[in-house]
């Protein structure tokens, strides 16, 4: 799997890149068939700084895609993956339950 982190309009420190590459590793136990994860950090400088991460993952036929905001990075990623991880699941048992009808 391999992953790309970008942050907008500021340079992320190393400490945030190895949480997120520990989070986004986490989905490697729903699917062996991620070939891109795209984690792109981005925050609004409005009063309340809101931070935004978009994760996409790129399996074979489908790209999915999530947004969090919240007010901290570590937050916005970790809500995202755990959505990832319901989406991989159903899409996992959706094959499952193909291969078992045929």
């Amino acid at each position: 799997m391999n992953i790309i982190i970008t942050s907008r309009k500021f340079k992320a420190k190393d400490t945030l890149k190895e949480f997120i590459e520990a989070e986004v590793s986490y989905l490697d136990r729903f699917s062996d068939d991620i070939l891109k994860v795209t984690v792109i950090l981005s925050f609004t400088h409005l009063k309340d700084s809101l931070k935004t991460a978009e994760i996409k993952v790129e399996i074979p036929g489908k790209t999915l895609v999530v947004s969090e905001t919240s007010e901290e990075f570590q937050k916005s990623v970790s809500e995202g993956v755990k959505k990832l991880a319901r989406q991989l699941k159903q899409i996992k048992s959706k094959r499952i339950s193909k291969v078992k009808s045929l």
